[in-house]
Protein backbone atom coordinates (compact mmCIF):
# COMPACT_ATOMS: atom_id res chain seq x y z
CA UNK A 1 0.00 0.00 0.00
CA UNK A 2 2.81 2.41 0.93
CA UNK A 3 4.71 1.47 -2.24
CA UNK A 4 1.67 2.26 -4.38
CA UNK A 5 1.13 5.64 -2.68
CA UNK A 6 4.77 6.51 -3.24
CA UNK A 7 4.54 5.70 -6.92
CA UNK A 8 1.38 7.79 -7.30
CA UNK A 9 2.97 10.77 -5.57
CA UNK A 10 6.06 10.50 -7.74
CA UNK A 11 3.95 10.32 -10.90
CA UNK A 12 1.96 13.39 -9.82
CA UNK A 13 5.13 15.38 -9.22
CA UNK A 14 6.51 14.47 -12.64
CA UNK A 15 3.26 15.49 -14.35
CA UNK A 16 3.24 18.84 -12.56
CA UNK A 17 6.85 19.54 -13.46
CA UNK A 18 6.24 18.63 -17.11
CA UNK A 19 3.07 20.73 -17.26
CA UNK A 20 4.73 23.80 -15.76
CA UNK A 21 6.86 24.34 -18.85
CA UNK A 22 3.91 23.97 -21.19
CA UNK A 23 1.36 26.17 -19.39
CA UNK A 24 -0.64 28.33 -21.73
CA UNK A 25 -3.26 30.98 -21.18
CA UNK A 26 -6.26 31.78 -23.32
CA UNK A 27 -5.93 35.11 -25.09
CA UNK A 28 -7.69 37.05 -27.83
CA UNK A 29 -6.17 38.57 -30.96
CA UNK A 30 -7.74 41.98 -31.50
CA UNK A 31 -7.33 45.75 -31.94
CA UNK A 32 -7.41 47.36 -28.49
CA UNK A 33 -8.47 51.00 -28.15
CA UNK A 34 -6.72 53.56 -25.93
CA UNK A 35 -6.96 57.16 -24.72
CA UNK A 36 -3.87 59.25 -24.06
CA UNK A 37 -3.97 60.96 -20.67
CA UNK A 38 -0.90 63.07 -20.05
CA UNK A 39 2.11 60.86 -20.63
CA UNK A 40 0.36 57.50 -20.39
CA UNK A 41 -2.12 55.29 -22.23
CA UNK A 42 -5.41 54.38 -20.57
CA UNK A 43 -7.64 51.59 -21.86
CA UNK A 44 -10.72 53.23 -23.38
CA UNK A 45 -14.02 52.76 -21.55
CA UNK A 46 -16.07 53.11 -24.75
CA UNK A 47 -15.77 51.54 -28.15
CA UNK A 48 -14.55 53.69 -31.06
CA UNK A 49 -18.05 53.83 -32.53
CA UNK A 50 -19.35 55.40 -29.31
CA UNK A 51 -16.45 57.61 -28.20
CA UNK A 52 -16.52 61.25 -29.31
CA UNK A 53 -13.06 62.76 -28.84
CA UNK A 54 -12.48 66.48 -28.43
CA UNK A 55 -10.24 68.67 -30.51
CA UNK A 56 -6.65 68.02 -29.43
CA UNK A 57 -7.22 64.49 -28.12
CA UNK A 58 -4.79 61.66 -28.78
CA UNK A 59 -6.13 58.12 -29.19
CA UNK A 60 -4.41 54.87 -30.04
CA UNK A 61 -5.04 51.41 -31.43
CA UNK A 62 -2.83 48.36 -30.83
CA UNK A 63 -3.14 44.94 -32.42
CA UNK A 64 -1.95 42.14 -30.17
CA UNK A 65 -2.83 38.91 -28.40
CA UNK A 66 -3.98 39.82 -24.89
CA UNK A 67 -5.62 37.85 -22.08
CA UNK A 68 -7.70 40.81 -20.84
CA UNK A 69 -7.83 44.60 -20.86
CA UNK A 70 -5.55 44.93 -17.83
CA UNK A 71 -2.83 43.00 -19.65
CA UNK A 72 -3.34 44.47 -23.11
CA UNK A 73 -0.30 45.76 -24.99
CA UNK A 74 -0.22 49.54 -25.35
CA UNK A 75 0.40 51.45 -28.57
CA UNK A 76 4.05 52.29 -29.21
CA UNK A 77 5.64 55.33 -30.80
CA UNK A 78 5.08 59.08 -30.72
CA UNK A 79 1.90 60.13 -28.93
CA UNK A 80 2.14 63.92 -28.92
CA UNK A 81 -0.71 65.88 -30.48
CA UNK A 82 1.47 68.78 -31.57
CA UNK A 83 3.85 66.46 -33.40
CA UNK A 84 1.20 64.27 -35.01
CA UNK A 85 -0.98 67.15 -36.19
CA UNK A 86 1.83 69.58 -37.06
CA UNK A 87 1.00 69.45 -40.78
CA UNK A 88 -2.78 69.55 -40.32
CA UNK A 89 -3.79 73.13 -39.51
CA UNK A 90 -6.87 73.93 -37.48
CA UNK A 91 -10.02 74.75 -39.43
CA UNK A 92 -13.26 76.43 -38.42
CA UNK A 93 -16.10 73.97 -37.90
CA UNK A 94 -13.69 71.03 -37.60
CA UNK A 95 -11.81 69.24 -34.85
CA UNK A 96 -8.46 67.47 -35.03
CA UNK A 97 -7.82 64.09 -33.43
CA UNK A 98 -4.33 62.57 -33.29
CA UNK A 99 -4.30 58.81 -33.87
CA UNK A 100 -1.56 56.28 -33.17
CA UNK A 101 -2.04 53.05 -35.15
CA UNK A 102 0.21 50.19 -34.04
CA UNK A 103 -0.30 46.84 -35.84
CA UNK A 104 1.88 45.11 -33.26
CA UNK A 105 4.57 42.48 -33.69
CA UNK A 106 5.09 39.42 -35.83
CA UNK A 107 4.50 37.23 -32.75
CA UNK A 108 0.91 38.48 -32.57
CA UNK A 109 0.14 38.41 -36.29
CA UNK A 110 -2.27 35.81 -37.69
CA UNK A 111 -0.60 32.91 -39.46
CA UNK A 112 0.65 33.89 -42.90
CA UNK A 113 0.42 37.64 -42.28
CA UNK A 114 3.00 40.26 -41.36
CA UNK A 115 2.11 43.49 -39.53
CA UNK A 116 2.63 46.76 -41.43
CA UNK A 117 4.72 49.50 -39.79
CA UNK A 118 3.17 51.50 -36.96
CA UNK A 119 2.12 54.99 -37.96
CA UNK A 120 0.38 58.15 -36.80
CA UNK A 121 -2.31 60.24 -38.46
CA UNK A 122 -4.17 63.46 -37.79
CA UNK A 123 -7.88 63.23 -38.53
CA UNK A 124 -9.72 66.49 -39.21
CA UNK A 125 -13.42 65.77 -38.85
CA UNK A 126 -16.71 67.35 -37.83
CA UNK A 127 -17.08 68.35 -34.15
CA UNK A 128 -19.56 65.54 -33.41
CA UNK A 129 -17.57 62.80 -35.17
CA UNK A 130 -16.83 59.56 -33.32
CA UNK A 131 -13.42 57.97 -33.07
CA UNK A 132 -14.53 55.38 -35.62
CA UNK A 133 -15.36 58.16 -38.08
CA UNK A 134 -12.03 59.87 -37.42
CA UNK A 135 -10.22 56.57 -37.97
CA UNK A 136 -12.13 55.89 -41.19
CA UNK A 137 -11.03 59.26 -42.57
CA UNK A 138 -7.33 58.34 -42.37
CA UNK A 139 -7.03 54.54 -42.21
CA UNK A 140 -9.39 52.87 -44.68
CA UNK A 141 -10.35 50.16 -45.27
CA UNK A 142 -11.80 49.29 -41.89
CA UNK A 143 -13.48 45.95 -41.25
CA UNK A 144 -16.10 45.19 -38.59
CA UNK A 145 -17.92 42.01 -37.61
CA UNK A 146 -21.67 41.65 -37.15
CA UNK A 147 -21.37 42.87 -33.55
CA UNK A 148 -19.62 46.08 -34.62
CA UNK A 149 -16.27 44.84 -33.29
CA UNK A 150 -13.34 46.50 -35.07
CA UNK A 151 -11.57 43.69 -36.93
CA UNK A 152 -9.11 45.41 -39.27
CA UNK A 153 -7.49 48.82 -39.76
CA UNK A 154 -6.12 49.69 -43.20
CA UNK A 155 -6.92 46.13 -44.22
CA UNK A 156 -4.87 44.49 -41.47
CA UNK A 157 -5.35 41.73 -40.65
CA UNK A 158 -6.93 40.33 -43.79
CA UNK A 159 -9.00 37.81 -41.86
CA UNK A 160 -10.04 36.92 -38.34
CA UNK A 161 -11.72 39.02 -35.69
CA UNK A 162 -11.14 38.77 -31.96
CA UNK A 163 -10.51 35.04 -32.16
CA UNK A 164 -9.39 33.15 -29.09
CA UNK A 165 -5.88 31.79 -29.30
CA UNK A 166 -3.52 29.89 -27.02
CA UNK A 167 -0.97 32.52 -26.08
CA UNK A 168 2.16 31.07 -24.52
CA UNK A 169 4.04 33.02 -21.89
CA UNK A 170 6.97 33.31 -24.31
CA UNK A 171 5.27 35.76 -26.70
CA UNK A 172 3.49 37.89 -24.10
CA UNK A 173 6.48 39.95 -22.86
CA UNK A 174 7.65 40.61 -26.42
CA UNK A 175 4.23 41.87 -27.42
CA UNK A 176 3.98 44.12 -24.36
CA UNK A 177 7.39 45.78 -24.42
CA UNK A 178 6.92 49.53 -24.38
CA UNK A 179 9.69 51.17 -22.42
CA UNK A 180 8.47 54.66 -23.28
CA UNK A 181 5.29 54.05 -21.31
CA UNK A 182 6.72 51.72 -18.68
CA UNK A 183 4.62 48.85 -20.02
CA UNK A 184 6.69 45.84 -19.04
CA UNK A 185 5.76 42.54 -17.49
CA UNK A 186 7.59 40.39 -14.95
CA UNK A 187 5.31 37.41 -15.52
CA UNK A 188 7.73 35.38 -17.66
CA UNK A 189 7.16 31.91 -16.24
CA UNK A 190 5.22 29.70 -13.86
CA UNK A 191 3.73 31.42 -10.83
CA UNK A 192 5.31 31.17 -7.39
CA UNK A 193 2.30 29.18 -6.19
CA UNK A 194 2.72 26.62 -8.95
CA UNK A 195 6.42 26.20 -8.22
CA UNK A 196 5.69 25.81 -4.50
CA UNK A 197 3.06 23.18 -5.26
CA UNK A 198 5.50 21.25 -7.41
CA UNK A 199 8.07 21.39 -4.63
CA UNK A 200 5.63 20.07 -2.03
CA UNK A 201 4.52 17.15 -4.20
CA UNK A 202 8.13 16.29 -5.03
CA UNK A 203 9.12 16.32 -1.35
CA UNK A 204 6.15 14.13 -0.40
CA UNK A 205 7.02 11.70 -3.16
CA UNK A 206 10.66 11.48 -2.05
CA UNK A 207 9.63 10.95 1.57
CA UNK A 208 7.23 8.17 0.64
CA UNK A 209 9.88 6.38 -1.43
CA UNK A 210 12.34 6.66 1.47
CA UNK A 211 9.78 5.07 3.79
CA UNK A 212 9.22 2.22 1.35
CA UNK A 213 12.95 1.52 1.09
CA UNK A 214 13.33 1.65 4.86
CA UNK A 215 10.43 -0.82 5.26
CA UNK A 216 11.97 -3.18 2.69
CA UNK A 217 15.32 -3.12 4.46
CA UNK A 218 13.77 -3.80 7.87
Amino acid sequence: MIRRAALLLLAASLLLIAGAGQAQAAGYRYWSFWDREGDRWVYATQGPSMARPSDGDVQGFRFAVSEDSSEAARPRGTADFTTICAKTPAQDGKKRVALVIDPGTKADAPQGEAPPPARTACARVSPDATTAEALASVAKPLRYDTNALLCAISGYPEKGCGEQVASSRESTPAAKKDTSDGNTSDDDGPSLGLLAGIGVVAVLGAAAIWQVRRRDQA
